[in-house]
């Protein structure tokens, strides 16, 4: 979509840290009634003072090396001025024009298949405000309760240009994002409000709005879709555009305006005076050096190591509990045929029923690629398997093949109803000798009958051919 102009501002909460990000009140508030996590500070009571959680700057610092960010020699903060019932103080501590990391990119794979690198403006350290619940809709709702157990939450801010083209383009990015995150350990993307989105698009020519505080990366797909159809239909009908500031209604799945869009001025920043400045230099070495391997570098070592197809190797790496469930079961079986197995079977029935990879063994993986190396059982056979394992019908791979008859034949037994099913099948092998290929489907499908299913198709599909061209 040439025509169109993303830019996102992607808020990502340290929750791997055991304390807020000025006070010591705890993170695990997910599970706690609400206001139950808060401290005179986090709520900003009179006369208390704010204390800097070092070990979030050290997170803060750690991805801004791995978004290929440079860090800024010192840093400090700010307070950023603006009234909302989430925000006890009347101000947030956030960062203004010394960001922690700022210049960086990321590489992803854009509309037309090829790879895009993504700038990154800037990221920033804050805290996290409340959390609003409505009655109903934002527009309509009857009254909001609040919630201050996030306040004060450690927050990321990370500022792309504005180099998206396309709601996909920018889903892809949030992937990249949250997948660099996750083998950095500093971010858990399964807690509510781990990662909220607000996305700036445009049209060529007009003015921008702000979808605010999308929680889902589906949400962002559909809110900035909403938003092109909603901007190109007043284009058409030669209304301008308003800069402004919308909510995306995941009930109604459209946009709807909320306020009109404020500029850095609006919110009157000045430096937090309760908080020195930071010199952040002299710890980079350190940090850089606990950095881990990171999802493009694994992905590069998979096709070297494991000889593994580019895509296999991406799929295989999107995760970092995925890429090390491989590297488990690469260990034990064939490196090739496990990622095969991996990334286009067992992703796909864990995806079905809404599973992660912590649902299944390695050693159970290990073992059902051995079993087909050996070709003790079938594709068909190890599909089977996969799934009632996944179902918990009980037992290991090996117990289930008994339990289930799912053995491969011997070849001999195959053979013999090879034969058998051309002799039964006048009519399908006169049409294939008449140029139908697919008369062999036929035939193919009467020998897996006769064997149960333990036959492998494919290698029925060429002796069934054989015979039927000896015949």
């Amino acid at each position: 979509m040439e025509d169109v102009i993303i830019g996102l501002e992607i808020h990502v909460q340290l929750n791997r840290l055991q304390s807020k990000m000025f006070c010591g009140c705890s993170t695990a508030y997910h599970d706690s009634p609400p206001n139950s996590h808060t401290c005179p500070v986090c709520l900003g009571l009179p006369g208390s003072l704010p204390v800097i959680n070092r070990k979030a700057v050290e997170y803060g610092i750690k991805v801004g090396l791995a978004l290929n960010c440079k860090i800024e020699e010192e840093t400090f903060f700010y307070r950023k001025n603006y009234y909302y019932p989430d925000l006890p103080k009347g101000f947030q501590i956030s960062q203004y024009d010394y960001p922690l990391a700022t210049n960086g990119h990321i590489m992803i794979l854009g509309d037309d298949g090829s790879e895009r690198n993504i700038r990154i403006n800037r990221a920033h350290m804050e805290e996290d405000p409340g959390r609003l619940v409505h009655a109903g809709t934002i527009d309509k709702a009857k009254y909001t309760m609040v919630d201050y157990n996030r306040c004060g939450m450690p927050l990321l801010e990370v500022v792309t240009e504005p180099d998206l083209c396309s709601p996909k383009e920018a889903r892809a990015f949030l992937d990249k994002l949250k997948s660099i995150l996750e083998y950095l350990d500093v971010f858990d993307g399964s807690l509510e409000g781990s990662m909220r989105v607000d996305a700036n698009i445009s049209l060529k020519g007009g003015d921008r709005s702000e979808v605010k505080n999308i929680s889902g990366f589906k949400g962002v797909e559909k809110a900035l879709s909403y938003e092109i159809t909603r901007q190109k239909n007043l284009q058409r009908r030669n209304i301008k555009v308003v800069q402004e500031t919308r909510h995306f209604d995941e009930l109604r799945n459209i946009t709807v305006s909320i306020r009109s869009k404020v500029g850095a001025h609006d919110y009157r920043y000045f430096p937090e005076a309760d908080l020195a400045v930071l010199r952040i230099a002299s710890w980079v070495p350190d940090i850089r050096a606990t950095l881990p391997e990171l999802p493009d570098v694994k992905r590069e070592r998979f096709v070297k190591q494991y000889g593994l197809a580019d895509d296999h190797a991406k799929s295989l790496t999107s995760e970092i509990k995925l890429a090390n469930f491989y590297e488990a079961v690469a260990a034990q079986a064939a490196p090739k045929l496990a990622a095969v197995w991996i990334a286009d079977v067992l992703k796909g029935e864990l995806n079905y029923r809404d599973l992660t990879i912590e649902s299944f063994r390695e050693d159970h993986m290990a073992e059902i690629v051995q079993m087909l190396e050996k070709s003790s059982i079938t594709e068909d056979g190890a599909v089977q398997i996969i799934r009632a394992l996944l179902d918990k019908k009980g037992g290991s791979p090996q117990e289930i093949v008994k339990a289930l008859g799912l053995g491969r034949a011997e070849d001999d037994a195959v053979q013999k109803a090879v034969r058998e099913a051309v002799a039964e099948s006048a009519a399908a092998v006169a049409d294939y000798r008449a140029g139908s290929e697919r008369a062999l489907n036929f035939i193919v499908g009467l020998v897996m009958k006769k064997t149960r299913g333990k036959a492998d198709a494919g290698e029925v599909h060429r002796l069934v051919k054989e015979e039927v061209e000896r015949a």
